[in-house]
């Protein structure tokens, strides 16, 4: 599916399919499908051409809604609060971008973040409109993260963690509890909680597991090393508030808070800190490190 638009600013077109459905005219339609949006605005977007059929051909207010067609546009969201933090590149070569996440820049365009996420500063800072990421990591997250620059090659390197052939280390810094005993395997099922975001340990087969050990002890803290086996949604998160050290500065777990918004003073200290793998295509052992630190505020510089 290619998209009649082009990226602008790093930031990919959206589109729309258009449902079964009735309507006088492709406005009337719009005016429903987001009652969110005030009419005056929806009509000052195709007024001034900013939605584009299949073809690329500019949308009227009139043009006649087409049941099963598709239209294109660039997501619009409120001004951005630039994340003043830098991303970090470890390592590149024809099919692979690797890279260090700084906290705070979600990985891909969603919700409220469009330009001020990692995908779009390096589709525009690298020139590289078919950038795409292989694998997540939450906003909140900082560490190392794959992208594809060649797309079909993407789904070789995605099988390798559905597969779960790729070992992940993470770091933490959370509160010491000298009962609990470690290294330990923790394994429980979690599901979505009520809401959306949080995730919760509930009975019944276990569908996460993560081997947790302790690096070494920051006074009334512990530095942890997380091995995640499994990768449910915010595993390391949920796992580490289930044993009663909840990771620092973490605002959905164990409680869910409002958020920290444009607040940058205090990061989770969750790192995602080495990849390893076999490369699918040269068969040979590849692992990516982190050079940031989840006690300084600033990485080091690279050696690439």
């Amino acid at each position: 599916m290619k998209a009649p638009l082009p990226l602008r600013d790093g930031v990919a077109p959206s589109y729309l399919w258009l449902p079964a459905g009735q309507w006088p005219d492709l406005l009337s339609f719009l005016v429903q499908r987001f009652p969110h949006v005030a009419e005056t605005v929806l009509r000052g977007r195709l007024e001034r051409g900013e939605l584009v059929d299949e073809a690329g051909k500019a949308l009227a207010c009139s043009s006649a809604y087409r049941p099963g067609s598709r239209i294109w546009y660039y997501r619009e969201v409120p001004a951005e609060t630039p994340v003043p933090f830098e991303e970090v590149i470890l390592h590149r070569d024809a099919r692979l971008l690797v890279v260090d996440k700084p906290h705070f820049l979600s990985a891909i365009p969603a919700g409220r973040h469009l330009r001020e996420t990692l995908l779009t500063r390096l589709r525009d800072k690298l020139d590289l409109p078919e950038l795409t990421p292989v694998h997540r990591l939450d906003r909140e997250t900082a560490g190392v993260m794959l992208f594809c620059l060649h797309p079909p090659s993407r789904g070789a390197y995605q099988k390798l963690f559905e597969a779960r052939q790729v070992e992940k280390v993470y770091e933490a810094i959370a509160p010491f509890r000298p009962d609990l005993a470690l290294p330990r395997v923790h394994r429980s099922r979690l599901e979505e909680g009520e809401g959306f975001f949080a995730m919760r340990e509930v009975e019944g087969d276990a569908n996460s597991e993560t081997r947790i050990s302790l690096i070494g002890r920051l006074g009334e803290l512990g530095h942890y090393r997380l091995e995640p086996h499994t990768g449910k949604k915010h595993q390391l998160r949920a796992h580490m508030a289930a044993l009663g050290i909840p990771i620092l500065h973490d605002p959905w777990y164990p409680v869910l808070t409002e958020g920290k918004g444009d607040d940058f003073s205090q990061p989770l200290k969750l790192l995602a800190r080495e990849i390893r793998f076999v490369d699918p295509y040269d068969g040979r052992h590849h692992s990516y490190r982190s050079i940031r630190s989840l006690t300084e505020d600033k990485p080091q510089p690279a050696t690439v």
